[in-house]
């Protein structure tokens, strides 16, 4: 394919605020599947359509990524909503050298831009997102993965309340590999299973779970095939595109529920506001809550 007619679109823009063309590579890391911007050729694509990501810093590496692999003179449409992000746009694009239109429609800021001849600091703005070693939790993380810097306190309270697990069992949502390297901690797991919808999460997993024993997959957790698994851990992501979403958790239960057999356990954590109990009722046939604190709940279920 020539540059030409090669064009990327980063998530899913609303086809009617900034439509990508037809046949479009996606580039988004939460699309199992998706290719790797970072991966790109330089000055080889022709157009540009994102949806760019909430966080200052992953944000700037995806435009820098983005600007990187278009050819000078392609086009770049970048957008968001205005209070994730949208407001910054146009700045952050006028900082790597775009001339930048701007409007505004349903909440969205959109900006539309030509990569620049000589673009300007996007090594550093791909280096300051880019995967790192975290000295403070002594994990690799990236920008943009949940809770990327510091360990989610939901994750510690499941961490801490795990009993030594045995068997073959699942980490649903496993994000860098926290909650698997505890689960791993037991000599009786035989095999562990790591799944996420984030390929940067699952690059991170790799650095930070490096037990044989581990199996670590790029896919979207709900739509798995395992079966028959003894155990399976999960704190279930509860936000879709930034706002709460109860049905997410729940279907990371209907999920864990048709992937256990018999007596298997599942291990979840949520906050203590997010009503699960009446998800977990029909499906399992016990379940009781751990323990409560600092706002979060854990519960442990058999099936």
């Amino acid at each position: 394919m020539t540059v030409e007619n090669r064009e990327g679109v980063f998530g899913a823009p609303p086809a009617e605020l900034a439509g990508a063309g037809a046949g479009a590579i996606q580039f988004s890391p939460l699309v199992p599947g998706a290719a790797a911007l970072e991966d790109q050729a330089e000055a080889s694509l022709a157009a540009m359509t994102m949806l760019a990501p909430p966080g200052a810093l992953e944000r700037r590496r995806a435009l820098a990524l983005a600007l990187r692999a278009l050819a000078p003179g392609a086009a770049l449409v970048a957008l968001a909503p205005k209070d994730k992000g949208g407001a910054r746009l146009k700045t952050e694009l006028e900082g790597f050298g775009c001339a930048v239109e701007e409007s505004s429609k349903r909440h969205h800021r959109i900006c539309r831009a030509e990569r620049p001849a000589k673009p300007e600091g996007l090594e550093q703005a791909i280096e300051e997102g880019a995967p790192r070693f975290c000295p403070e939790t002594g994990i690799w993380s990236e920008p943009g993965v949940f809770s990327w810097n510091r360990i989610d306190p939901g994750s510690q309270l499941l961490a801490d309340s795990l009993p030594a697990l045995k068997g073959e069992g699942a980490d649903l949502g496993c994000g860098v590999g926290f909650l698997a390297r505890r689960m791993l901690a037991s000599p009786k797991v035989t095999t562990l299973h790591l799944i996420d919808i984030d390929r940067r999460a699952i690059a991170a997993a790799r650095r930070n779970v490096e037990d044989p024993r581990a199996t670590i997959i790029w896919a979207d957790a709900r739509e798995s095939g395992l079966k028959n698994l003894d155990f399976i851990v999960t704190n279930p992501p509860f936000h879709d595109a930034g706002e709460e979403d109860r049905a997410l958790g729940q279907a990371f239960i209907r999920q864990a529920a048709s992937m256990l057999r018999k007596g298997g356990a599942l291990w979840l954590v949520a906050n203590r506001h997010l009503p699960y109990e009446g998800a977990l009722k029909p499906l399992f046939r016990e379940f009781a809550p751990k323990i409560e604190a600092s706002g979060y709940k854990v519960f442990e279920a058999i099936k």
